[in-house]
């Protein structure tokens, strides 16, 4: 029972003071840690198969188990922190992630750097749900957390971002294992911080948590996640490496739907699918992460394989596209009151397909303003339209399925991210091999025309090892043939992300407060009953009365008298 009390009272002091703005900075600082580790390692890649020497089986794993282990948990730690408390998962997130960052670092062979990237996987997928189900909660207030929704996701766009820049530096100037070991001085300060600083908070707890039902949830997003990263890494669809997990994984996924719609209480919630404005938010997001991450690996690979920039001048051209979406969660809140939710998700993919096709300018040297422009657009743009999805997702769902629904949100992040990889990957290779077809034409051997199909760094290898005329000739080749599948995916993923701005036409028109949110309730409810005495008089007969809709109802009850504007703090609305 003191435990209980405890718990409550934090939550309280979190919400109603400004201790829920410090709770905001913890919770952003461990995202920042997540997203920074999913892209740190791109750039170490080189140094690791240098010193581990990995089989190209156990390179792919090294790099792929920490995002495929954290999206197949996302779900079964997000609906686990809703029964048994989300902050002491989030601190059981906070030290693993420790941990696996020092196995990590000090890793002296592949299998050992594959397992503590997997563990890496398990930590981040307890901290991405929990951060995203607690600011939920210490923020009750709509329109905060709106704000608060904004600062969020720009995080991780910056950590997502400043990864290869980070990542970059520090394999220049130490070794590939320093990537890995930013994260403990950083868990060692926020491990206690988030002991002291955060609310517990738990969902409803009134029935058995579905283990089955969470493990099927985890071996199914594991195999869709799987099976479309081997499809964006050029293994065919037909390939049962890529079937077997495909389909398996779409078959768990189905049956722990029907599980969960026959269940009392379900791990996650089916009928929040049911609310236009909940699932088209999820597409969104889907969507948003697919045109994103594809986009990136693309436009890294021209910085680098075209422009010949470095890993360090290659994160530095990306920073435009950070700061963008920075400024694009800092003034979301009040795009999002301004224009709604609808307005603004398909505004933000407009201006995003705007700059694509801006980017297929791109040719073959350097246009340095052109790029800038281009990513500037493209990170206010995506950012726009995850900060609309994400704060629409949320706002759909129940308070008490906070983790469920972040789970959800997450989920989707990853799926989106690996669809993106798989079908923009998938694009650009069908684009970039007809280039390269006619080489032995030109005297240059098949079967080097045939490898340097596979990809332009494999063509430069190809280049090099046949050297002299033969060599430049196809290197010059691969690169056209390149600079013309950029074109061409920039199209496709153009052509997808209006195809997000005419789903966006389903989310709602303007902020509002969901029907099911306690505090709107309790303030529509408590206005009348003590406005009703000092306005009866005031108001001329015949003409609606416009009452004070209170930010804190215990603070302003007392003052019945007093006339504002009629504006809903919570929905965001504002009079006309």
């Amino acid at each position: 029972m003191t435990g209980t009390s405890t718990a409550v009272s934090r939550l309280r002091a979190a919400a109603d003071g400004a201790n829920r703005w410090v709770v905001l900075v913890v919770l952003c600082l461990s995202l920042l840690l997540v997203a920074l580790d999913a892209t740190v390692l791109h750039v170490a890649v080189p140094a690791v198969t240098e010193d581990l020497r990995p089989s190209a089986v156990g390179l792919l794993w090294i790099v792929d188990a920490y995002p495929l282990v954290c999206a197949s948990l996302l779900i079964l730690f997000g609906t686990l922190g809703d029964r048994i408390g989300r902050r002491r998962v989030l601190l059981f997130g906070y030290a693993l992630f420790g941990l696996a960052s020092a196995l990590a670092a000090t890793a002296g062979s592949p299998g050992v750097l594959i397992a503590a990237r997997a563990l890496l996987g398990v930590g981040g997928a307890m901290i991405m749900p929990a951060t995203l189900s607690i600011l939920r909660q210490v923020f009750p207030d709509r329109r905060e957390r709106a704000l608060a929704i904004g600062i969020w996701t720009a995080v991780a766009a910056v950590g997502a971002a400043t990864g290869p820049v980070i990542g970059g530096f520090l394999v220049e100037h130490y070794w590939w294992g320093s990537v890995f070991l930013i994260n403990i001085p950083l868990m060692a300060l926020i491990l206690p911080a988030g002991r002291w600083l955060l609310p517990e908070s738990r969902g409803e707890d009134d029935g058995p948590w579905d283990v089955l039902g969470a493990l099927m949830a985890a071996g199914g997003v594991l195999g869709v996640v799987l099976g479309i990263k081997r499809i964006g890494g050029g293994e065919g669809v037909l390939n049962p490496a890529t079937l077997v997990p495909l389909f398996a994984g779409a078959a768990l996924l189905v049956l722990f739907v029907r599980r969960q719609k026959r269940r009392t209480h379900p791990l996650i919630d089916i009928a929040m699918f049911s609310r236009p404005a909940f699932t088209t938010a999820v597409g969104c997001i889907v969507l948003a992460m697919l045109a994103l991450v594809g986009l990136e690996l693309i436009a890294v690979q021209y910085l680098q394989l075209v422009l010949d920039l470095s890993p360090l001048e290659t994160g530095l051209r990306l920073l435009p596209l950070t700061f963008a979406a920075m400024a694009a969660g800092a003034t979301g809140s009040y795009t999002l009151s301004r224009v709604g939710p609808r307005r603004m998700v398909g505004w933000g993919f407009v201006l995003t397909a705007a700059s694509v096709l801006l980017l297929t300018l791109m040719g073959q040297h350097d246009r340095p303003v052109l790029l800038t422009a281009g990513f500037v657009l493209l990170g206010f743009g995506l950012q726009s339209t995850l900060f609309g999805a994400y704060e629409s997702m949320l706002s759909e769902a129940p308070a008490e399925r906070a983790g469920g629904a972040a789970a959800i949100g997450e989920t989707s992040y990853q799926l989106g991210a690996g669809m993106g990889i798989a079908l923009l990957g998938s694009v650009m290779n069908a684009a970039y091999a007809p280039g390269l077809s006619r080489l032995h034409e030109e005297g240059v051997p098949a079967a080097a025309g045939s490898a340097a199909s596979h990809s332009l760094g494999e063509a430069y290898q190809v280049a090099g090892r046949l050297g002299g005329p033969m060599g430049d000739l196809l290197r010059n080749t691969a690169r056209h043939a390149f600079v013309d599948g950029l074109h061409i995916t920039l199209l496709v993923s153009a052509g997808l992300l209006l195809l997000g701005a005419l789903a966006a036409l389903r989310l709602p028109r303007v902020m509002d407060c969901p029907p099911a949110k306690r505090a709107c309730d309790e303030r529509t409810a408590a206005v009348p009953e003590q406005a009703a005495p000092a306005a009866a008089g005031s108001a001329p007969a015949g003409e609606p009365r416009r009452l004070p809709v209170p930010d804190a109802p215990a603070r302003r009850a007392a003052l019945p008298a007093r006339r504002e504007p009629a504006e809903a703090t919570g929905s965001g609305r504002s009079a006309r």
